[in-house]
């Protein structure tokens, strides 16, 4: 038996596949790098990494935080993955470039051949129909379909364009986050949805019609939030099992620790889908494998930074943005992870080379040794539980003596979406406020631990010191905010405040995943 959520850390927007015995699941992940995870699993309930679509995007300036520039809450959304002719086909939007991205591969592992698709398509969801034609579902409270080219390359002029839904009831979210799929000879639309007025935040919506013609109906088909705080189970899409049994695969909002996958039974009623166990999520479940003896590498994990293909990370572990290739390093000292501080920087935020990890759920913690003897004065270097509002535990250098610092970005006030001065306020140039400091050495071993039980949503920092962990600060409070858009991270991360030249190594990095 497996509990709901299924993956209970941040991967949101999900959409699956079946291919044979192999089930594959794309998630958002916005401005990390490499970036777009396909996930693989094989009973719908343990998943692993199958691959990172791309090690970068465009490679612009705000990707790479060059000159104050970033794509926190941008980068890309809700791809869209189907499996074709032998050729799997992915389709999602980046909401910094503002295109439309169109990879294709013969194999789940690549390589994926980069194309565009000519207009923007927010949400879309992408349809090889049985006669050859192929189309694009897209849109927001106004819902449309686009017939592409043969090639993908953009719409076919003549070809099919239109509204199909338009949501005309009082909303706080309209239609969106469209899946688009024939089944048994009927077109199905499935959307989240915030209908104003709705037993909980969100809810999951389907709209049906026979032919691209008609006129396509539709009703909400599942409201549901596990218990928690009205937080609807929504978006995501569906898979058959080799069996014939139906699975939505959606996310729910759970606090700092961001979005996080459930699995939700379907069957079908007179053609139309029937969500949930009466209605409801069930708490766990159990399916059968089509590999019963496979092991799953893990979404989260220690590393000793000695296994590293290629002199490239595990793929546990993502850049936040681009990273600098010329100022990080797995090679130049084995079994260490080093940044060079190629640039100044203000804050965390603005650091190149951070290597983060998810957070998971309920309780997790992260240890890691840094060596800062290479350090200049000015650099600043550390453990972050990586959000807007951030929390850090760091080593700095100042007039040539060492000090470990626990440094805050006060949560309080604004609010959690893009409202007036957000970006500004949280994502600004200034350095974070320094809350407490003790004298230390260059070589420290820092610990973070995250508490999302009961949305908790906390922080705290400690050091070791004689052989026990010490802690520095207060607890730090964890938001989830829209400015970053993703659930919050271990960063380990280095910046220079005067002048660049100066290098860390971290080492022994540990990751422990906590039950309550």
């Amino acid at each position: 038996m497996v509990k709901n959520p299924v993956i209970w850390s941040d991967y949101p927007d999900l959409d699956p596949i079946r291919v044979g015995d192999t089930y594959y699941m794309v998630s958002t992940t916005m401005y990390f790098m490499p970036g777009c995870v396909i996930l693989r699993s094989y009973d719908l309930l343990h998943w692993e990494n199958a691959v990172h679509v791309y090690a970068e995007l465009d490679n612009t300036p705000a990707q790479r935080l060059e000159d104050g520039k970033q794509i926190y809450g941008a980068g890309m959304w809700a791809a869209s993955l189907r499996y074709h002719n032998g050729k799997f086909y992915l389709v999602f939007i980046c909401n910094d470039t503002h295109a439309t991205y169109l990879y294709t591969a013969t194999d789940i592992e690549g390589p994926w051949e980069k194309h565009t698709i000519e207009g923007f398509y927010h949400d879309s969801s992408l349809l090889f129909d049985d006669d050859g034609r192929v189309y694009l579902a897209y849109g927001n409270s106004d819902i449309y379909l686009t017939e592409l080219k043969p090639d993908l390359s953009g719409p076919l002029p003549g070809g099919r364009n239109r509204l199909i839904v338009r949501d005309m009831t009082e909303h706080n979210l309209g239609y969106e986050g469209t899946h688009f799929y024939k089944i048994n000879g009927r077109y199905y639309l499935f959307f989240i949805h915030m209908p104003k007025g709705a037993p909980v935040s969100r809810t999951n919506a389907c709209f049906w019609a026979d032919s691209l013609d008609d006129e396509f109906v539709g009703q909400e088909i599942f409201a549901d939030d596990m218990g928690y705080r009205r937080s609807g189970v929504a978006q995501g899409g569906i898979v058959d099992t080799p069996d014939g049994e139906w699975y939505m695969t959606l996310f729910q909002d759970h606090g700092a620790v961001g979005r996080v996958p459930v699995l939700v039974p379907m069957h079908w009623e007179n053609g139309i889908p029937v969500c949930g166990v009466d209605g409801k999520t069930p708490k766990e479940l159990e399916l059968p494998s089509t590999r019963p003896d496979h092991v799953y590498r893990p979404l989260v994990d220690s590393d000793d930074f000695h296994d590293c293909p290629n002199g490239m990370p595990r793929d546990i572990w993502q850049w936040n943005h681009t990273p600098d290739r010329a100022n990080w390093s797995l090679t130049e000292r084995p079994g260490a992870y080093r940044i060079r501080n190629g640039r100044c920087a203000p804050n965390v935020h603005y650091a190149v080379n951070t290597l983060t990890q998810r957070t998971y759920g309920p309780c997790c913690a992260a240890e890691v040794t840094l060596d800062g003897s290479a350090m200049k004065d000015g650099d600043v270097a550390g453990l972050a539980a990586l959000l807007s509002c951030y929390g850090m535990i760091g080593l700095k250098k100042e007039a040539g003596e060492y000090v470990l610092t626990m440094c805050s970005v006060d949560p309080t006030g604004g609010s959690r979406g893009f409202g007036p001065g957000m970006r500004t306020r949280f994502l600004n140039q200034e350095p974070p406020k320094e809350i407490a400091r003790v004298p230390s050495g260059a070589v420290v071993r820092l610990r973070a631990v995250c508490d999302f039980t009961d949305d908790a949503d906390m922080a705290q920092f400690y050091f070791e010191q004689d052989g026990k962990w010490v802690p520095l600060g207060v607890p730090q409070k964890l938001v989830y905010r829209l400015d970053y858009f993703t659930g919050c991270r271990f960063g380990l991360f280095s910046y220079a405040t005067t002048a660049p030249g100066g290098h860390v190594d971290f080492m022994d990095f540990r990751y422990e995943k906590k039950e309550v």
